[in-house]
């Protein structure tokens, strides 16, 4: 803080002695040495308070740029949304027109519509096992 010599606190001490007296200056002394001990912890804690707001504003930026960079993820995420979803519902309409537009051709599969919940498929059913008739006898082992 101060650049304060030995020789010159020896010259303060010496000027003490003299103004204060030998009998005051002990307790001068250390009325002195709270005092600057008072002064050492106030600015230990205005610097630490300093700190801790310039941390809190850092972390303000950082969270701001964080935010902007989410929010560009997001409608980045958006275009290509709705870029996909306007290309599938272009191919899909130009395959309802192809299959309809031209009688001589194929029947082919109609497209699956495009919606946002999916349709449930049925799994074909297994063809049922011949019975057999009434009036021929039972072959095999009865137990």
């Amino acid at each position: 803080m101060f650049d304060v010599s030995f020789t010159e606190l020896m010259v303060i001490g010496v000027i003490a002695l003299i103004v204060i007296g030998p009998e005051r200056l002990p307790k001068v002394a250390r009325t002195v040495g709270h005092l600057l001990g008072r002064a050492q912890r106030y600015v230990n804690d205005v610097k630490s308070d300093i700190q801790r707001e310039i941390e809190i504003d850092e972390l303000r930026k950082f969270k701001s740029e964080m935010d902007e960079a989410a929010n560009s993820v997001q409608s980045s995420l958006r275009d290509t949304e709705n870029t996909l979803r306007n290309d599938l519902n272009d191919t899909a309409r130009e395959a309802r027109q192809a299959v309809s537009g031209s009688p001589a051709a194929e029947p082919a599969e109609p497209a699956p519509p495009v919606a946002d919940a999916p349709q449930a498929v049925q799994a074909p059913e297994a063809p049922a096992a011949p019975a057999q008739p009434a009036d021929q006898p039972k072959t095999g082992a009865t137990p």
